[in-house]
């Protein structure tokens, strides 16, 4: 596949919009809307949740009797493809889980990403994994606690973003798309449309629904299969998801040609919500980071991308860049 690696964020200085992301990154810290000094909290956090120590994710209740504490635990992995292929993948896991924890493990197969949010902030979902343009909005909206992401062997992580073309398509580079039709996958997902709606608009001028047709599909597997069967003209996608497809099968990549590849995003966060019980939470945090992979079906599935651990994360810093693209 021939493709151009560029830097996303160096792209948009060129275009003149550096000054938003430095006026604009991050999100100061502000008090309450009530007026109160004692639950300061990020401009985009939600009145619900308090940051006292700065970190940009909600604090744990101050009042003990507001911790939950379930007896079992409900985990979720991100909506990207087939819920019914992913709980057998973390089959091992949540049985590892379980026996971290001591409580029963639910597996809830999430259909969308508003409804992983949704469950989150609602208290029906305590441990999930969140697809990383999501993160923010599952932080700021739902309590949501990020705190390990899968890496390799030397530590090494993430995925790039991909504007993806069918082999037999005149579409050679991204000034091919004007006139033509983009496949996004869903408003929340940072690879399928926030990371190539900030490039296109902010580099090549290229406007949805003005310059190029914009389409929704609703998930990565349904972008990349769209593209295979030339329902889509182009798609932005996570090569991650491609790369998973075309190994088990479900995608043919031969049939399948990239025309741009961004910089390296942070992957999946994993994390748990803010109300949970901190004893609980530790041995949540605990469970991740002592699973053995070997022969497990993470191995299997993740394996091939080089992940074959998890790795403790903060959100502050390492979905600065996602911000950054958020905010613009």
């Amino acid at each position: 596949m021939v493709f151009k690696r560029r830097n996303i964020l160096q792209n948009l200085a060129l275009a003149g919009i550096a000054a938003v992301v430095a006026a604009c990154a991050g999100g100061g810290q502000q008090t309450a809307s009530n007026g109160t000094a004692d639950c300061p909290r990020p401009a985009t956090m939600d009145q619900m949740f308090c940051d006292r120590d700065g970190d940009l994710v909600a604090d744990p209740p101050e009042d003990p009797s507001e911790f939950v504490n379930p007896d079992t635990l409900v985990f979720a992995y991100t909506p990207v493809e087939d819920p019914a292929v992913y709980e057998g993948v973390w089959a091992e896991f949540v049985e590892h889980l379980s026996e971290v924890t001591g409580r029963n493990i639910e597996f809830f197969a999430v259909d969308s990403n508003a409804a992983q949010y949704e469950a989150l902030r609602a208290g029906r979902l305590h441990v999930a994994g969140v697809n990383t343009g999501g993160v923010p909005f599952a932080v700021n909206l739902a309590g949501f606690v990020p705190f390990a992401m899968m890496a390799g062997e030397d530590g090494s992580f993430g995925y790039e973003m991909e504007i993806i073309t069918h082999t037999d398509s005149d579409i050679q580079e991204i000034s091919d798309l004007e006139g033509r039709q983009l496949a996004f996958t869903s408003p929340t997902s940072n690879s399928g449309f926030l990371a190539p709606s900030a490039l296109l608009e902010g580099e090549f001028g290229l406007k949805a629904d003005e310059d190029f047709q914009a389409a929704f599909s609703g998930a990565h597997d349904n972008s990349i299969l769209g593209v295979q069967n030339q329902d889509y003209e182009a798609a932005s996608i996570a090569n991650s998801v491609l790369t998973r497809m075309c190994e088990r099968g479900a995608a043919d990549c031969d049939q399948i040609r990239t025309v741009y590849q961004s910089e390296t995003f942070p992957t999946t966060a994993y994390g748990h919500v803010h109300n949970l019980d901190p004893e609980l939470a530790e041995r949540v945090r605990e469970a991740f980071f002592t699973f053995d992979w070997t022969g497990t079906g993470l191995e299997e599935e993740f394996g091939q991308q080089g992940e074959s651990q998890f790795i403790e994360i903060t959100y502050q810093e390492r979905w600065e860049i996602i911000r950054n693209i958020q905010e613009i």
